[in-house]
């Protein structure tokens, strides 16, 4: 049977995304309850795959021990059919803050009061909780936090330093929400969506002890050129906005465990890839930098593949994950499109074509950037068909429309929010000379 390439990546992706879903994964990981007469169970969660874990959890929770709790995701990322029964699941916007998450993370983080060493606190964490769980410090507003977020969005800063950033302005982040739940036991289950899947990355880390400093903060805003209000800027300068550091009193006794990660899902794809007779290679589950600079290393890397069968023998399928960046010029306008719809686009334009090489690259979180798509696959035609429609790659992608490249080629991805991240995906198949 003649393989498909385009079938055949977008089984790999659907592998991906499937292994990053918490169902029974996050089952295996939830302790017993405690006893109703001492303690109670409180749910505390924020994240795109929010309405995903509550579900799970709800499903596991054995019904005749009390359970409450709120957990804030993304507008349309609660799964089709659940109807919280004992939690309360609120949407919120990502990648920039608005007044439902501000609303939702006041009342989230009020639920904490009162809690005692004989209640369990469960925080259910994944990637997109920095937006969602959005409380800014004291003396900022949500405007402010709002500014600065896409500030850094169009930076072309790391995860890490957005993230560094993110929660030294707020009142929740960087082990606050763990703080505030002193004396109770909690345990964080998260899923990863961060290159090296730091738990004080994820999230902007609202449950664990944060080694970063103010300066640190100020010194990334400095680097990237991020224009801070008056108060934050002191805040930062002074200390005051310090979170709790390892060894902190409150966060004691505290236990986390990864229920997904960038690794797994790669490691599943590569496992779906070789059961086809395809070699599968892993290069990294850490790849940062710019889009269509990443896009463009990828292209030579395949070409050697193809021409000279080194590093690895064609055919096969080269696979990657991490957080690239697309960095937008101050006052520039962007076009439709995001992280790895750039990648392809720069892939493309280093390629010129190459045959016998596909790729697709999407983010699992169903959404790349701001637009509807979750990424793209790229052919050995798609040039060719580009300029036959009269379409510019280069002018496209200085435009950050890339995008506008892919949709009327009909390569866009769209499978819709997968109610999961660990975030980016990129996979391509290369066939021999």
């Amino acid at each position: 049977m003649a393989l498909d390439p385009r079938a055949l990546l977008r089984q790999l992706y659907d592998v991906a995304v499937a292994r990053a879903l918490p169902g029974e994964v996050l089952k295996a990981h939830l302790p017993a309850p405690p006893d109703p007469e001492k303690g109670r169970t409180l749910v505390l969660g924020a994240g795109k795959a929010g309405g995903s874990m509550a579900r799970a959890l709800e499903a596991a929770w054995p019904a005749d021990a009390p359970l409450s709790g709120l957990v804030i995701t993304r507008y349309g990322h609660v799964p089709p059919g659940y109807r919280p029964r004992r939690l309360e699941v609120v949407e919120a916007a990502h990648p920039v803050p608005d007044a439902s998450g501000l609303a939702a993370s006041e009342r989230l983080l009020a639920l904490t009061q009162g809690l005692t060493a004989d209640d369990l606190v469960i925080c259910l964490i994944s990637g997109g909780g920095s937006a969602l769980l959005s409380l800014p410090a004291p003396g900022l507003t949500l405007a402010d936090k709002q500014a600065v977020n896409r500030a850094l969005l169009n930076s072309g800063a790391a995860i890490g330093e957005m993230n560094c950033v993110r929660k030294h302005l707020s009142a929740i982040k960087g082990g606050r929400l763990a703080a505030a739940c002193a004396p109770a036991r909690v345990l964080t289950l998260t899923i990863s969506d961060v290159p090296g899947d730091d738990p004080a990355v994820i999230a902007s880390g609202p449950t664990v002890a944060d080694p970063s400093t103010c300066a640190d903060a100020l010194a990334i805003c400095q680097r990237y050129r991020i224009d801070l209000p008056d108060a934050a800027r002191a805040g930062l300068a002074s200390g005051a906005f310090e979170t709790p550091k390892p060894g902190d009193p409150r966060l004691a006794g505290h236990e986390l465990v990864m229920l997904a990660t960038p690794q797994m899902s790669l490691q599943a794809a590569a496992e779906a890839a070789r059961a086809q007779g395809l070699a599968a290679h892993i290069l990294s589950d850490e790849i940062e930098g710019e889009s269509r600079v990443i896009g463009g290393m990828h292209a030579a890397l395949a070409r050697a593949v193809r021409r000279y069968g080194q590093p690895f023998a064609p055919p096969c399928v080269i696979l990657s994950g991490g957080e690239t960046t697309v960095t937008v010029a101050p006052g520039a306008r962007a076009g439709q499109g995001g992280r790895a719809t750039e990648f392809l686009l720069g892939c493309a334009l280093a390629l010129q074509g190459e045959p016998g090489i596909w790729a697709l690259a999407a983010d699992t979180d169903g959404i790349d950037g701001v637009g509807p798509h979750a990424g793209a696959l790229l052919t050995p035609t798609s040039l060719a068909r580009a300029r036959a429609l009269g379409l510019s790659a280069q002018a496209l992608l200085d435009g950050h429309d890339s995008a506008s490249f892919f949709a009327p080629l009909g390569d866009l991805l769209n499978p819709g929010p997968s109610f999961t991240n660990v975030n980016d995906f990129r996979a391509m198949l290369v066939m021999g000379p």
